[in-house]
């Protein structure tokens, strides 16, 4: 893991890099997590060929938490400035939530470094049961505790059958949370109101001409299908799969079918 200064702000990013590469895949990570989020993606596509490159955003647990809120275009910046720093000409952008945002956010600013985008349970817009989700956030970041957190945002994010089989895995999140300071809560209720005052970004995605794929839950009740559904048409020849079964995270939930997928999609 290294650390490099851009724009400001000292962020945390893992680069891995092999000989004769197929390309180079970045990983945008979902607001509550951090670059080792995507530790089964990035041994599995790197075992494929690729180059793989992970970060923290600004306001996320390793890296620097600027006063805020941001801006989506900040979070597109960021990236773009560590890309150039890395030498990285071309890159797939597969962004999780939040950092779906930011890859949609990208590829409507400046596509000239961009091969694909894949956007997984991600928004362009708000609804009101996705605004109240997240002001429920804000006040339970605000409470410092990491049990209070953890479990009062699990049953918006994972399906009640990930929930009931995966008690242990949120315990030992919770185990790893108590062991953080209170910036950690800071950034994310920073990151929150960035959310909340900055996903408008439905009327740029036919800026967006890219291969794209659309990946949404079936039981997502946080970011609900019709979202990709939303951003699927307004995007030029967007592919949309839905996850059955799978709630918000994804990631988590359906690992073994996600990277199937992705790995269709981008070969």
């Amino acid at each position: 893991m290294s650390t490099v200064t851009l724009r400001g702000v000292t962020l945390h990013y893992d680069y891995q890099t092999q000989a004769n590469p197929r390309g180079t895949i970045v990983f945008l990570n979902g607001v509550m997590a951090s670059l080792s989020s995507w530790k089964l993606y990035a041994e599995y596509f790197y075992k494929r060929g690729y180059n793989i490159l992970l970060h923290d955003f600004r306001g996320q647990l390793l890296s620097d938490k600027p006063e805020g809120p941001y801006s989506f275009e900040t979070h597109a910046m960021d990236t773009f400035a560590l890309l150039k720093t890395l030498k990285i000409d071309k890159a797939h952008l597969i962004g999780t939530s939040y950092g779906g945002e930011v890859a949609m956010k990208m590829a409507a600013m400046d596509a000239s470094v961009i091969a694909s985008i894949s956007v997984i349970n991600s928004v362009s817009e708000l609804d009101d049961s996705l605004i109240d989700k997240v002001k429920r956030w804000k006040t339970l970041a605000a409470s410092y505790d990491a049990e209070t957190f953890m479990r009062g945002m699990s049953k918006d994010i994972y399906s009640d059958d990930f929930l009931a089989a995966n008690q242990a895995m949120i315990d030992k999140r919770i185990e790893a949370m108590q062991a953080l300071d209170s910036s950690y809560f800071d950034g994310q209720i920073t990151l929150y109101d960035t959310f909340l005052e900055d996903v408008t970004m439905t009327d740029e995605l036919k800026n967006i001409n890219v291969p794209t794929l659309v990946v949404s839950g079936e039981n997502d009740t946080l970011k609900p299908p019709k979202f990709s559904r939303l951003i699927t048409s307004a995007i030029e020849d967007a592919v949309h799969v839905m996850l059955p079964g799978s709630g918000h995270v994804s990631i988590f939930e359906k690992p073994s079918e996600l990277k199937l997928i992705l790995v269709g999609f981008l070969e």
